[in-house]
């Protein structure tokens, strides 16, 4: 990783790392991530000609943290990203965002079409007015046998879950209370390490488990002693996040989820066509943010390209770095070329 600097931005600092010359990429991680979730795009970016810059997200890493749950909503989120444009000297970027940095940066595209030059998303689809986790590819086998559910956009998100989900999904649980908060930070390394994995079941097979997996109730729960798959990281790697959230907590990265409510309600008048070229990479084998998702997307992002990463589940940057690498170099020298 290149070295990182403190940027002022938006009334906090961000840790940004940042290389190369040329047209600028954000880089923009998941939950829970970090910056370093990219080291093996960053070197790729830059030898492509491009100049990459990669927050810690607000909340994340040595980035600020402040105090509030409204610290986290959708606008702070988007203006920390305009503000470190402006600090950078760049004009627009290309956003590139995994998890729910793929979140950020389709909402990048709908609040500040004027500085995205586009997006490349990995993982998460664009599904308008905050109603992904409403969507039926993952709400349908959550829902009794018989029982049909059909997603309102003007309706609240998080009360439309509640009537899906059982009260220990993993994003009710977050903004139901401390107890995931609790739970994750008693043992970071054990959080990290059950949440990234790779070679597990796929998704039909995951439909038939019981009722907790097609709950997604995956945090906040106590963590078996054999867990399911392999390892996405290795010690050295698993020990850069075991530090980082042992020394931050997840409260605040939490702090993201619960403000969706807050997110879709800002948000009901905003036009839901993402206007710039887009990029969308999925993985084969992710349960929660499926390639079929991805269906009918193209009514809401016109300019849109897919792939799917064969053999891949939710972790793509670190799971499958070279195919992550080849397909977003690939379309940013087609769509956004070095000059």
């Amino acid at each position: 990783m290149p070295a990182a600097i403190a940027v002022p931005t938006n009334g906090i600092e961000l840790n940004v790392h940042e290389a190369g010359t040329g047209p600028v990429v954000v880089l923009l991680h998941g939950f829970p991530g970090l910056a370093y979730t990219w080291r093996h795009q960053i070197p790729a970016l830059v030898a492509a000609g491009y100049r990459v810059v990669v927050p810690d997200l607000r909340g994340y890493g040595a980035s600020d943290m402040p105090p509030d749950v409204e610290d986290y909503d959708i606008a702070e989120l988007t203006g920390d990203l305009v503000g470190l444009l402006d600090r950078v000297g760049a004009r627009e970027a290309v956003f590139v965002g995994h998890d729910f940095g793929g979140l950020l940066a389709w909402q990048m595209a709908l609040l500040h079409r004027d500085r995205v030059a586009g997006v490349i998303s990995m993982n998460t689809p664009h599904v308008p007015h905050w109603g992904l986790w409403l969507h039926p590819e993952i709400a349908g086998p959550a829902l009794e046998e018989g029982e049909t559910f059909v997603a309102d956009p003007g309706v609240d998100p998080i009360a439309q879950m509640r009537e899906v989900y059982s009260p220990d999904m993993y994003v009710l649980m977050f903004v139901s209370g401390d107890e995931a908060d609790r739970a994750m930070d008693a043992d970071p390394r054990a959080t990290i390490r059950s949440a990234y994995r790779k070679d597990l079941m796929r998704a039909s097979e995951w439909d038939a488990l019981p009722a907790f997996a097609t709950n997604m109730e995956y945090y906040g729960k106590p963590i078996p002693a054999e867990l399911p798959g392999k390892d996405v990281l290795s010690d050295d790697e698993l020990d850069v996040y075991a530090r980082s959230f042992a020394r931050t907590g997840f409260t605040p990265a939490i702090n993201w989820y619960r403000n969706i409510s807050r997110n879709w309600k800002a948000g009901l008048e905003i036009d839901q066509q993402v206007r710039v070229p887009a990029l969308m990479i999925s993985a084969e084998h992710d349960v929660v943010l499926r390639p079929a998702m991805t269906r009918g997307m193209a009514d809401y992002v016109p300019d849109l390209e897919t792939h799917v990463i064969p053999d891949a589940w939710h972790w793509t940057p670190e799971e499958k770095p070279d195919a992550v690498n080849r397909l977003a170099i690939d379309w940013l020298q087609r769509h956004y070329p070095p000059r």
